[in-house]
């Protein structure tokens, strides 16, 4: 289905019973993200939301991709599975082969498909440029200030419009934006991105960069602007796919070699002057659940803002997940698995990215194993296509037509893994590109990796028995908590309840390679003998919360740094997954706090709740987090 606008993609979620509306005036500074965070993380009470007083002339919609339902319905289908059943579909169609003149001429409508979704620039000016602000002023938007120690406000919505200034293709990238006066803003492009590559061809050549920013529209928009497409592919044509019709351009007004959707709600046009010194931007509460601190970054300066008579302005916030922006992800998972599948390893049969690991982090596939080191195989190629190259952990298990396990059942499968996981020969340690915002790489963007192989094992692959886990019963928590001070909390349910070999231990450190050490005589204790691995995270996680658990340790692991083995046949795997310093890590880098709302906003929105037509008072989730805070800055000091 293709929307016509922001405006009536609202209207669809509201008469689908997927949107609140909201009268009273909320601040976009804290407020409006504390009230979405509160929802985000309320399942049966999960709703888009419609902030209609603002204290500016616009109203703006936030968390109208939050959930499964309303991203598919932004999509324009019933299932997420919809989209990639068609690319499967179609695929099938363009590689089978041709024997015949009429199997070819049988052809000539699905190529005919391709020109419909190609986009296409038309004369005139379009809806997004209805009205033209006599003077470009940000401030007249409502762009959030979203968390507490945010550098200020940021637009965490836009469609990046850039060209290679030596081919003319286009490319749309969605990076935050950070405004820093009304006509400029900093332009967060990370050195992996298409844009900055952009941007460093421009700087050669000594020219002034133009850059298009556009927000609303069809969501499809929004969606195609974070879609993992190649280089080459143009995101108006994925966008023309899913919406099946095509995109139509307008040339921006101060701006003209830029084209953008004519039926976007906001366009905002400027430049990026290559031989401009960068400007410090940030902090910036991120989608890792921790701040993203500052570094330099190009200055855009705004030319022209133009927006239609009815625009909506689109926002979103990221956070301690579950955000919106796991839904986001989960369409991309659903929608790029057949290409993986079909192009680069056609053995996989599901992935799954769970929301604990962040997209990169954690990702889970299946595949069908037929012999020995597939899943080393399956391991090489996933870490060298497009953006996986950024995955840190990848836990491969064998497809459900085998094992009978559904990929999002994290239970049984993991049992299934585990079962199947002979930790020093089938977990595997490299490094490379990693995502920038990843905290716990030693260097910026460059870091360890880990691939756990929960496949059946082949005969070549085993060097002695599985046997099926059991915990020992002279295993006692009790004695270990008495015995190691520093050991805050241990979770043993995992291995006595669900027979899983695992631990989750939280522990305090106070020396110079103490988990590396803890983990040795850990492994050395009654009843350890047939536990095989064990995750380690800060003392001031709750260990029987496994998703924070998870969170944290995936957040904080470097896997290639921060895993030792012990035991007698140095056999059982610990992963350290607390922060890092330079006291006690030789760490280099600053290390980021985690994301709460402060004390005022959660007030102020707990006092005005009644008044927002939500219901009963939600609690702030930033309350459960206090406690893990170190400090109240973005950034973790040694001495904290």
């Amino acid at each position: 289905m293709a929307y016509k606008s922001l405006r009536e993609f609202t209207e669809v979620l509201e008469k689908a019973g997927e949107l609140v509306r909201i009268k009273t005036f909320v601040d976009p500074v804290l407020e409006i993200a504390e009230i979405t965070d509160r929802i985000s993380k309320t399942p049966d009470r999960n709703k888009a939301l419609l902030f209609e007083n603002t204290g500016t002339g616009f109203p703006l919609l936030i968390n109208s991709m939050g959930s499964e339902r309303r991203m598919a319905i932004a999509l324009g289908v019933q299932e997420l599975d919809d989209v990639s059943k068609d690319i499967e579909e179609l695929f099938k169609k363009l590689t089978a082969p041709k024997n015949g003149i009429f199997e070819k001429l049988a052809m000539l409508p699905q190529l005919s498909k391709f020109a419909s979704w190609m986009p296409k620039v038309v004369s005139g000016r379009g809806a997004c440029q209805e009205v033209v602000m006599e003077k470009p002023d940000l401030s007249k938007i409502p762009v959030l200030t979203c968390w507490p120690q945010d550098g200020g406000p940021f637009i965490t919505l836009p469609a990046i419009h850039t060209k290679d200034p030596n081919n003319g293709i286009r490319n749309i990238g969605m990076y935050r934006m950070q405004v820093f006066t009304p006509t400029m803003t900093g332009m967060h492009w990370h050195k992996h991105k298409v844009s900055a590559r952009h941007y460093n061809e421009y700087k050669k050549l000594n020219k002034r960069m133009p850059v298009a920013v556009a927000l609303g529209g069809d969501p499809v928009y929004t969606y195609a602007a974070t879609a993992p497409l190649p280089e080459n592919v143009d995101e108006y044509m994925l966008a023309g796919f899913l919406r099946k019709k095509k995109v139509e351009l307008v040339r921006c007004i101060t701006q003209p070699e830029i084209e953008v959707p004519g039926d976007a709600d906001f366009i905002i046009e400027g430049y990026v002057d290559v031989n401009e010194d960068l400007i410090w931007e940030g902090p910036f509460g991120d989608h890792t659940g921790y701040y993203s601190l500052p570094d330099f970054y190009p200055r855009f300066h705004v030319t022209a803002i133009t927006h239609r008579k009815d625009a909506i302005y689109p926002a979103t916030i990221v956070g301690i997940p579950p955000q919106e922006d796991a839904w986001i992800g989960k369409a991309t998972e659903r929608i790029f698995i057949t290409p993986i599948k079909m192009t680069m390893a056609p053995e996989i049969t599901d992935m799954n990215m769970p929301v604990e690991g962040v997209f990169h982090n954690l990702v889970i596939a299946t595949i069908d194993k037929e012999y020995a080191g597939q899943g080393q195989k399956i391991m090489n190629a996933m870490w060298g296509a497009g953006q996986m190259m950024f995955n840190k952990i990848l836990v491969l298990a064998d497809s459900a037509t085998t094992s009978g396990i559904k990929i999002d059942n994290y239970k049984t499968l993991t049992q299934y893994v585990l079962n199947n996981v002979n930790p020093a020969t089938d977990i595997y340690f490299s490094q490379g590109p990693m995502d920038v915002l990843d905290h716990s790489c030693s260097k910026l963007g460059f870091g360890g990796k880990m691939c756990i192989d929960g496949t059946k094992k082949h005969e070549e692959e085993i060097t002695e028995p599985l046997v099926p886990f059991k915990l020992s019963s002279t295993f006692s928590v009790k004695e270990m908590l008495a015995k190691y001070p520093e050991l805050t909390g241990i979770n043993e349910n995992l291995a006595r309840k669900y027979d899983m070999p695992v631990l989750l231990i939280a522990v305090r450190k106070d020396r110079p390679n103490h988990v590396a050490d803890l983990h040795q005589a850990l492994c050395n204790e009654p009843g350890m003998d047939n536990i095989k691995m064990i995750l380690y995270v800060e003392y001031t996680v709750k260990t029987n919360d496994v998703a924070d658990v998870l969170w944290r340790f995936c957040n904080n692991l470097d896997p290639k740094r921060d895993h030792s083995y012990g035991g007698k046949k140095r056999n059982i795997l610990g992963l350290d997954g607390t922060r890092k310093t330079k006291k006690l890590d030789n760490f280099e880098r600053p290390w980021p706090n985690i994301i709460v709302a402060d004390d005022k906003t959660i007030a102020a929105v707990d006092s005005k709740w009644s008044t927002l037509g939500m219901g009963p008072l939600i609690n702030s989730p930033s309350l459960r987090y206090k406690t893990q805070l170190y400090g109240v800055g973005a950034t973790v000091l040694d001495s904290e």
